[in-house]
């Protein structure tokens, strides 16, 4: 007997011969998947089940993997309305100085019923963001980040590590009532990161992982030999405890150069994955290639207008690239299909070629590439005998899905979010029918209400959520530029 049964379902499998399966059967067992192949095929010995689907009219797919975004960001999503300058100061302000742990909870929670609905089941996010402000201050902040991870059923990769020097760096801590000034070292942010490591690393079996982050360094960063010194010596602390604890590695904002500038810092590898990765020179390209890091597209993110990233020249030569929503703000979310299609039209667009970017490519880099990318390839990212069972069933009878024929090309052309129906982790029903079973949707939102509220109040930037005038009738609105 098997534990779960979905029949009469089309298969995109994503596994090595990328295998699409008209009228497919697959079984699950626990939290592994047992067969999948015809359904006319199954085997008498997977036909009992505790529970079976009827896919008729479905897509199952490979959960989707979201490799960059920021824990804070789904609840500051729009403040600022635009202007770069004042939700990056907004970031730092709630983040460092105006967020408790219910902040961070409800902000988690939040961003988690918005990936389970959109058929993301794992991602990798950073414990903060804007201008490298992370809340590693105390791992009270990460710790409630993963016990959402844990309700939701989903997986998450927690990246944490230290700030931008100078250090000390001026925090509040806001507990029962009380507000602490804090003097932020370097030091206490490594400690309470391998703290996080040793209780919440492991995201096939717990669904919590931890990665160590560092900020991005230019050239200009390293003129000073005090500086540069001092780089230096965080750079060999930041790696040496990656190694130490085998852990993921990430950096958020990479352009002209400073992945060049990251090998000779001794941070890459085949575990690092590196954001954003705009406007790349030839050495950039050559540290990619001797380091085997991976890189993460965001194509709908704001970095992706102020420079390009070559990602299709980069797969030609040999670099891994995976996707990510780059957070639920501001301008954007976690629809991993609307990414994959905007992935799509970026580089048609810069080679005036509509046969860049073929759907294939698209979901490769939603699921088994990024699988990859996290060293979970033998685990995630397609729908294989032994694999996880983390899969989505795509509602595929919709008008703008249909007729249905050729659902590999309508999936990443025409799907959204909205069209995901059922969603599996670890063999485990998580959402089905769009009804959501680990997380209640209303309290969730309310929380978040309340939360930003706070804060807002506590750092004086409720003004950050009016619309202003400016944005009706012109062709540019004059107020500032969206965030990144």
């Amino acid at each position: 007997m098997t534990d779960l049964l979905i029949r009469n379902v089309t298969a995109v499998t994503v596994d090595a011969g990328r295998r699409v399966i008209e009228n497919a059967a697959i079984a699950v067992r626990g939290d592994r998947i047992v067969y999948v192949g015809s359904d006319a095929d199954l085997p008498a010995e997977f036909e009992a089940a505790r529970k079976v689907i009827d896919g008729h009219g479905m897509a199952a797919m490979p959960g989707l993997i979201d490799s960059h975004s920021h824990a804070g960001h789904g609840l500051v999503r729009s403040l600022g309305a635009g202007n770069t300058e004042v939700w990056f100061q907004a970031c730092e302000e709630i983040y460092a100085r105006g967020s408790t742990v219910d902040f961070w909870r409800a902000e988690a929670e939040l961003a988690q019923l918005e990936r389970l609905m959109a058929g993301v089941t794992t991602n990798l996010t950073l414990l903060g963001g804007g201008a490298d402000i992370y809340r590693t201050d105390d791992p009270v902040y990460g710790d409630a980040h993963c016990a959402a991870t844990t309700a939701s059923g989903l997986r998450t990769v927690l990246a944490v590590g230290p700030g931008r020097p100078p250090f000390p760096k001026p925090y509040k801590a806001l507990q029962n009532g009380e507000a602490q000034d804090v003097r932020l070292s370097f030091a206490r942010q490594m400690e309470v990161s391998e703290d996080l490591i040793r209780r919440h690393d492991g995201v096939l079996d717990k669904r919590t992982g931890i990665a160590l982050i560092m900020p991005v360094y230019h050239a200009h960063h390293m003129e000073d030999a005090a500086d540069a010194k001092a780089i230096r010596e965080m750079s060999e602390v930041v790696a040496d405890m990656r190694a130490r604890h085998g852990v993921l590695y990430t950096q958020d904002g990479h352009r002209d150069g400073t992945i060049a500038l990251a090998q000779g810092l001794g941070t890459l590898g085949p575990f690092a994955l590196l954001s954003h990765s705009v406007d790349l020179t030839d050495a950039d390209f050559a540290a990619l290639r001797k380091t085997g890091a991976s890189i993460v597209h965001n194509p709908t993110a704001i970095m992706s207008i102020y420079g390009r990233c070559p990602a299709p020249e980069l797969i030609d030569a040999g670099v891994r690239v995976v996707l990510g929503s780059d957070a639920g703000a501001p301008d954007r979310g976690f629809d991993m299909f609307r990414h994959m299609k905007q992935a799509m039209l970026y580089h048609r667009r810069h080679f005036a070629d509509p046969a860049y970017m073929p759907p294939g490519k698209v979901l490769e880099m939603a699921t088994i590439d990024a699988a990859d990318a996290l060293g979970l390839g033998d685990e995630l990212g397609s729908i294989e005998t032994g694999k996880k069972a983390d899969i989505i069933l795509i509602d595929m009878k919709k008008p703008h899905l249909s007729p249905v024929n050729m659902p590999l090309t309508r999936i990443t052309h025409f799907a959204t979010a909205a069209d995901v129906d059922t969603v599996l982790v670890d063999g485990r029903v998580v959402m089905e029918g769009r009804q959501v079973r680990t997380l209640e949707p209303g309290a969730v939102m309310e929380a978040a209400g309340v939360e930003l509220a706070k804060a807002l109040e506590r750092t004086g930037l409720t003004a950050l959520t009016e619309e202003p005038a400016g944005m009706w009738g012109a062709t540019r609105f004059a107020g500032g530029e969206a965030g990144s």
